[in-house]
């Protein structure tokens, strides 16, 4: 492999027409500059130049290697310039990937916001609601909701934030079948579940603040879907009641569209954790992103 630095200074030599006149503009010794030479050759094992004590002779080999040389040096000093420019400011592009509900749910408002504030940022989001490892498949970053302990993998895991899920119900619907006052009542009532046809369900509640009781009520969902948008609707439109995460269903309380249910349990808590290839040699775009999602998405989720 070439020394680009030798590459440098033969294109110098060549430019000046001769060693003591490149040592001269580029400040360094001759000796110096004649052992780059020398090294250069040695490695190509090629004369480049002809010299004398009166006469200074590019070689026809050394005039063919000089146009390549010169258009090599001008792609490296491109190559250094976009790194340099976007070590200045955040630009290019950003892949990340999230599941679905979260895409729509929390990030559809703040990832406009990121980019008003970053023009030359691209952003390329992925929703899915497969697993996706972000090494293998080439994202920057990778957001997840869980609510046990991720595997352990050379990704770099950062938390960002935890959601209590919550019960919720169109107010229609408890009209007609009754408030739930316990979670024994729960046993009586219709549900929309998050899941797979294969699935076992059950409400899994936990009494709070702190008090340390749970309770665990199986049920038959009359609907699932593997997209809390679906299940939100369907518990507007009365079809049952319905676990979320809080901020899922926050707007929709504000509204009078869902009530909470059972308002001194919870049922369950998420975690939402950044994945990461590597903390090292993050581009300025990437752990400008992060930073921000540190910030806001804490707030967009909270309940």
């Amino acid at each position: 492999m070439l020394d680009l630095n030798d590459v440098y200074y033969f294109v110098q030599v060549v430019e000046h027409k001769g060693i003591t006149a490149a040592a001269h503009a580029l400040d360094v010794p001759k000796s110096s500059l004649s052992r780059r030479i020398l090294a250069l050759e040695a490695t190509l094992d090629a004369r480049l130049i002809q010299r004398t004590s009166r006469r200074f002779v590019v070689t026809d080999v050394g005039e063919a290697f000089y146009k390549h040389a010169v258009a090599m040096l001008v792609e490296a000093e491109a190559a250094e310039s976009v790194v340099r420019q976007r070590t200045a400011e955040p630009s290019g592009t950003i892949r990340m990937t999230c599941s679905v509900a979260f895409a729509q749910l929390a990030l559809a408002e703040l990832i406009p916001k990121f980019m008003a504030g970053y023009p030359r940022v691209r952003i390329v989001q992925h929703a899915t609601n497969r697993h996706v490892d972000p090494l293998q498949e080439g994202f920057d970053l990778c957001l997840r909701a869980h609510s046990t302990p991720l595997p352990d993998s050379t990704l770099v895991q950062r938390y960002l934030a935890t959601t209590p899920w919550h019960l919720f119900a169109g107010p229609a619907y408890l009209k007609r079948k009754g408030v739930p006052r316990s979670p024994a009542d729960l046993a009586e009532h219709d549900g929309v579940a998050l899941g797979g046809g294969h699935d076992t369900h059950a409400w899994r509640l936990l009494e709070s603040p702190d008090a340390g009781r749970a309770e665990v009520i199986p049920f038959e969902p009359k609907l699932l879907s593997d997209d809390m948008a679906t299940l939100k609707v369907a518990a507007c439109q009365s079809v049952g009641i319905v676990a979320l995460p809080g901020y899922v269903g926050q707007a929709e309380v504000k509204t009078g569209q869902l009530v909470r249910v059972l308002p001194r349990w919870t049922a369950g808590v998420a975690t939402i954790s950044l994945l990461m290839p590597s903390r090292r040699g993050l581009l300025p775009s990437v752990r400008a992103f992060v930073d921000f999602l540190v910030e806001r998405v804490p707030i967009a989720v909270q309940c």
